[in-house]
């Protein structure tokens, strides 16, 4: 039902992009100067063939002694192909189950993922910051723009989505330029008029929602009224739970009354509402009414009607039972935002765009400023961290040295 009222409302923004010339024309995308590696390579590496420290690797995990985070480091660092893509895969997986797991250096998540999209294995990366949990993939937000950016320079912007899904469980819609690229690749994966599931819904609602709570304009009204509305939607046919399990939103009831409270800001206020977003939220509440009336009837078949009631507790039936009185109001308040044109006639992928054409490239400032400190940073602490494990080291082969001494002496007496 979704991707039917959604196909409705996304084919204004496919004609927007078909005829408006000046998306070719003007930049929209990172630039080059954000995504060069030249500061990157400039650090001090210890190349060598990948065979030697995975060698190194498993030999300690044979022995069951632990591995240092260093050895991690210097193993990311030299990946080469894609099939060392492959063997680095399986060794961070394994660091990250060892004793070590929680000392997982940034600059190394930082190596893997531009190891990845160097070697054209973006696919790698975003599976295991898909399962971050079992590798360790924990990104800042600089890094998470490289790896999508490249999802939105390729055109595949449901894998964009699946790191904007990924950046808003992580809850790191920090930087300006995360959050424009991610509202960027919301909108154009959905102007693609896609087949949602369940679970993409939640996920999409939740992305929009939250990063649109961070745009203090019509883009960001806009988002946190589609993430509303589609939240709403799971949240009526499938109960409350199936909202915010997993996910960092509100416990709590109602989805669809702040999407109302969205537009009432709007009435009120100097932001204009998005039209397309606004037809998509009628169209999702004419739906929902029609599902329930259906149901009540008893047109419903037993196996859907059971479905439908598996996790519904008291309180979502009370939701459920206000469908009628959000879609008067609905009504109420789109007529006084017509009123005091406060509708936006441009759709959500045109008003995204023209987000990103204007402030993306202010946006980038900060980022980089922010980088080239941050590597000079990394480096320093490296450089701690190879002195402190060859301090270690000596000490272990000192404390060897010692108890063997002292063995031969025992054996002598």
């Amino acid at each position: 039902m979704a991707a039917s009222v959604w196909n409705r409302c996304m084919i204004a923004a496919v004609k927007v992009i078909r005829v408006s010339p000046s998306f070719s024309a003007r930049r929209w995308l990172l630039s080059a100067a954000y995504t060069d590696t030249k500061l990157w390579e400039s650090r001090e590496t210890e190349p060598q063939n990948l065979a030697v420290p995975a060698e190194k690797y498993g030999q300690n995990y044979e022995r069951n002694l632990p591995v240092s985070p260093w050895a991690v480091s210097r193993l990311v660092d030299n990946i080469s192909s894609r099939e060392e893509v492959d063997q680095a895969e399986y060794y961070l997986y394994k660091f990250r189950h060892s004793p070590n797991c929680w000392y997982l250096r940034d600059w190394t998540i930082h190596s893997w993922i531009r190891q990845c999209l160097q070697i054209r294995s973006q696919r790698q990366g975003l599976y295991t910051l898909r399962n971050r949990v079992q590798y360790g993939i924990f990104p800042d937000d600089f890094t998470f723009n490289l790896l999508l950016d490249s999802y939105i320079k390729d055109g595949d912007f449901k894998s964009a989505c699946s790191v904007v899904e990924e950046v808003m469980l992580q809850e790191s819609f920090d930087f300006p330029s995360t959050q424009i690229l991610s509202l960027y690749a919301l909108g154009s994966y959905l102007a693609g008029k896609p087949q949602l599931t369940v679970s993409e819904e939640r996920a999409l609602g939740a992305s929009l929602l939250i990063c649109g709570q961070k745009q203090d304009n019509s883009v960001g009204l806009s988002a946190q009224l589609l993430g509303n509305a589609l939240l709403g939607k799971v949240e009526m046919l499938n109960g409350i739970h199936a909202v915010f399990k997993g996910m960092p939103l509100f416990w709590g009831s109602g989805y669809l009354g702040p999407s109302l409270g969205l537009m009432e800001r709007a009435a009120s206020g100097d932001v204009a509402l998005s039209a397309e977003t606004l037809d998509f939220t009628r169209d999702l509440l004419q739906d929902l009414s029609s599902t329930s009336d259906t149901s009540s009837s008893g047109e419903e078949s037993s196996d859907d009607e059971g479905a439908r009631k598996e996790g519904v507790d008291e309180d979502d039936q009370a939701e459920r039972a206000k469908l009628q009185q959000y879609a008067g109001r609905f009504q109420e308040l789109r007529n006084q935002l017509d009123s005091r044109a406060k509708v936006e006639p441009r759709s959500f992928l045109a008003l995204v765009t023209a987000l990103v054409q204007e402030k993306l490239t202010s946006a980038e400032k900060p980022d980089l400023e922010w980088y080239e400190g941050q590597v000079p940073a990394w480096e320093a602490n490296k450089k701690q961290l190879i002195q402190r494990e060859k301090q270690l080291r000596e000490q272990a082969e000192r404390e060897k040295a010692q108890r063997l001494a002292t063995r031969a002496a025992a054996q002598q007496a």
